[in-house]
Parts: C-alpha cells; sequence; structure tokens
C-alpha cells in the first residue's frame, strides 16, 4: 500500500519507516524540508505542501508531534490540517500515535494530544487512535537529565509500563495493515515499575554512585499518575524489558 508517514525522522519514526517498507508498504515519509529517501515536503504548522505530499496516500501514520514547542499549533491545528488535505477518495486507513493516560493525566502536551485525537474522532475518516507507552530511550534520557550530581530525584509512587520503540513501530506496522478500529486502542510495555524502580535500576548500570530520592508530586498531576492514570486499561503488551534494555 501506498504510506505516508509523518514524524517519519523522529524517535518511533525511525523504526517505523524501513518496517514498514519491509513490509512491502511504499513509504514516503513527510517533513517540513522532505529531505532524505522517500522525503515529501508538507509543513504541518502553515498547510504549506500537505495536498500533495498526501495525495494517493492509503494509509497515513501521523506520528509527527512537537512536545517542545507550541503542541497546538502542530499537533492540534496540524491534525486539522492534515484532516483536511488527506485523499478521502483513496485513504483506507489514518493512524494516529497518541499516548496512554492522555485523557486522565492534567499535562499541557497531553491536553493537546487529546484534543487531536478528537479532531480525527469528528473527521469521519477511517481511524485508529493508537495510545503508546514512554519509550525505553525516552525514560533513559529523562533519568540522565534529573541526575544531580551524586542525587537522582524522581516522583513518589508514580506508575509506569515503559515500552521498547522497535516493539512498538512493530505493532503500528501490523495494524496499519488492519482495519481501521473507529477508536482507541493501546500498547505498552510488558512490566509496570514505579519510577523510583526504574531510577534504581538505571543507576546500577549507568551511575552507580548516584542515590535515588522519592519525592512526592503534589496536586492533581502527582495524583493521576500515582493512581494509575500513565497505565493502559487495555490492549496488547511488547514483550522488551527494561531490563533488558538497561543490558542492550
Amino acid at each position: 500500500m501506498d504510506v505516508v508517514v509523518t514524524g517519519g525522522t523522529g524517535r518511533l519514526g525511525r523504526h517505523l519507516v524501513p518496517q514498514l517498507r519491509d513490509a512491502g508498504h511504499e513509504v514516503r515519509q513527510m517533513s517540513r524540508r522532505g529531505t532524505g529517501p522517500g522525503g515529501v515536503r508538507g509543513d504541518l504548522a502553515t498547510g504549506l505542501d500537505l495536498g500533495p505530499a498526501l495525495a494517493g496516500a492509503e494509509v497515513v501514520v501521523h506520528a509527527a508531534s512537537d512536545p517542545r514547542g507550541d503542541p497546538w499549533e502542530v499537533d492540534v491545528a496540524g491534525t486539522r490540517r492534515l484532516v483536511e488535505a488527506v485523499d478521502r477518495s483513496r485513504l483506507r486507513h489514518l493512524l494516529y500515535v497518541s499516548i496512554v493516560g492522555v485523557d486522565r493525566v492534567p499535562l499541557g502536551y497531553y491536553r493537546a494530544k487529546y484534543a487531536a485525537e478528537q479532531v480525527l474522532l469528528a473527521s469521519g475518516l477511517p481511524v485508529t487512535l493508537v495510545r503508546i507507552t514512554q519509550f525505553h530511550g525516552f525514560v533513559d534520557e529523562l533519568l540522565g537529565i534529573a541526575r544531580r550530581g551524586p542525587l537522582l530525584p524522581v516522583p513518589m509512587g508514580w506508575r509506569v509500563r515503559p515500552v521498547d520503540v522497535v516493539e512498538a513501530a512493530a505493532h503500528l506496522t501490523g495494524l496499519a495493515a488492519a482495519s481501521p478500529s473507529g477508536g482507541v486502542v493501546e500498547f505498552a510495555g510488558p512490566e509496570e515499575h514505579t519510577v523510583a524502580d526504574l531510577a534504581r535500576a538505571w543507576a546500577q548500570v549507568r551511575a552507580p554512585n548516584a542515590r535515588v530520592v522519592a519525592t512526592p508530586v503534589p496536586g492533581r498531576l502527582g495524583a493521576a499518575v500515582r493512581d494509575g492514570g500513565a497505565l493502559p486499561v487495555r490492549g496488547a503488551r511488547g514483550r522488551r524489558t527494561w531490563a533488558e534494555h538497561l543490558r542492550g
């Protein structure tokens, strides 16, 4: 099938694009510059060249996001522009890469992702909203950033289920060829952990002299994640564990 991937050069896209190609799909990577193998130019923030970039696509995997910039412009308004630009006569399936907990965790970025989901549900397009938990590599980076010399402060009682990015890409590749669900599906890692436990395992491998300090996070955000707001309710599970990621 003719597949367009937005965000094809990102953390997930770098694994997703080759897996889609290995599955026999013709894949175009959409970005603002349109560089790289199979690159096409299309700008979600402005709408420039979206029509030509999406022309003829049978499947769109919408993985582009802007968590560090303005997600309301790229994730929400950009998704509206995407909906307007797709070739409805050709489109069979639009998969949106979202995050487990966007409907329960009160973060501004999560609210934007949830709003983008609502845009797609109201679009009349054949959609599947794929909520995925945090990638191992992302958690690894966050813990490295959080470390302050000999101390590694982390939120107390937060519960998560991180997942391998390669397995997430494989799961999306399988969904791309399936019928649209018309709603939400979830994909998560095989094990539930507290963030403090993740950090202790991380410190043993990455920073043996660091001491993990679990600190309470007050307010609605802290309560939501402690109460399981970032955990999946249902859906498929990956197999690669956090310990395997650290060893790898």
